[in-house]
């Protein structure tokens, strides 16, 4: 047996780089090596590849991740934030106007009349055509209160103050296109900026917050504002809406108002006047845009935008129940007199424009 052993180990050893067997072993050993790389890099490759593409999989996951968290941090930035309103800064505008002389001409009722029947203007052909012309009147009536027929009076009261309401939403319509299309430009001119910083302060809006002012800058449905005006003034008969212009009831605790007969002597409120009934419209659309006590009104009015819906007066009056001592009870007046009126017929009439720049709005 060891012998044997002994044979077999002689066989394998050599001396000399000449021998012929050891290179027959060399040449062997080489191609097996060779066959081992070829049959297992295909494999080597597989693996590797599964071990990238996991890894490109744990990559779209984390963005994935982090959408949702910049989702989340969206929807923190559309809450409208609460700070407290500068009402100084936020009716500046209003006020400086104000400041301007009036020389407005009280108009008679039946001249206000003949002026409509001369430019065609019904609120039949309005219903139908959805549209009214730019007619601006600065003062209502003194014989209005004098109007015995009250269906005459009601629609006399509605085509004065139907422009005027439809002027304001087309010029926060303009605004509010402008605001959009400048959050959307990566780089903003000066002239973009100065305006930006103006809206600013006329919506009471903080540290530039621009989802707040978005938020604050929008319409009021027509059918809804005439209500409340036509609540306010006792469809313009009150001694506010025609001594003061004052069309919609707010309250100042200025020197400059109108104080109430009914009021306690202990208080002092008084209502707001204005020059022209433009400028009391104003002040109305800039109270519900900017004021806490309407904070849900806008909120309901965002989502309604956000969920691509007409803006429905009958839903968004509900809440205005702090606009009114009575609570719940005004809101029910409104849609009554919404209602019984047929004042959402007015929700989607348009004003004709008065400049080029506004026709391309509408």
């Amino acid at each position: 047996m060891k012998k044997k052993f002994n044979l077999i180990k002689s066989f394998f050893y050599f001396k000399g780089n000449s021998n012929p067997v050891k290179s027959f072993l060399y040449t062997g050993l080489a191609g097996i090596t060779i066959i081992v790389i070829f049959l297992f890099t295909p494999k080597i490759i597989v693996v590797k590849n599964n071990i990238f593409l996991k890894s490109l999989e744990v990559t779209n996951k984390s963005k994935s991740n982090l959408e949702k968290v910049l989702s989340v941090k969206e929807k923190k930035i559309s809450i409208e934030q609460e700070d407290e309103l500068d009402s100084f800064k936020v009716f500046e505008d209003i006020f400086k106007y104000e400041e301007i002389p009036s020389s407005s001409v009280r108009l008679s009722a039946s001249t206000i009349k003949q002026l409509f029947k001369d430019t065609n203007y019904t609120l039949k052909d309005v219903r139908k055509q959805k549209v009214v012309k730019p007619v601006n009147l600065e003062l209502l009536p003194e014989e209005i209160k004098k109007i015995e027929n009250t269906k005459e009076r009601k629609n006399l009261f509605i085509q004065i103050v139907l422009p005027l309401i439809l002027e304001e939403n087309k010029l926060i319509k303009y605004d509010r296109k402008k605001l959009f299309a400048i959050v959307n430009r990566s780089n903003n001119s000066d002239l973009e900026k100065k305006w930006l910083k103006m809206k600013f302060k006329q919506y009471g809006v903080k540290n530039n917050d621009l989802s707040t002012l978005k938020i604050r800058m929008d319409e009021v449905p027509v059918s809804l504002a005439i209500a409340q005006a036509a609540k306010e003034t006792g469809w313009g008969t009150s001694r506010f809406a025609l001594e003061g212009n004052a069309l919609f009831g707010q309250w100042t605790f200025s020197g400059n108002g109108i104080k109430p007969l009914s009021v306690d002597s202990n208080e002092n409120h008084k209502v707001m006047k204005f020059h022209i009934l433009q400028a009391s419209v104003r002040a109305y659309f800039r109270n519900l845009n900017t004021h806490s006590s309407y904070r849900n009104f806008r909120k309901f009015r965002a989502i309604a935008r956000d969920n691509d819906e007409e803006l429905d007066s009958l839903i968004l009056v509900d809440y205005l129940d702090k606009y009114a001592a009575t609570g719940k009870e005004y809101t029910e007046v409104l849609k009554k007199i919404i209602k019984q009126n047929s004042l959402k017929d007015f929700d989607d009439v348009k004003i004709l424009p008065s400049s080029k720049q506004m026709k391309k709005v509408i």
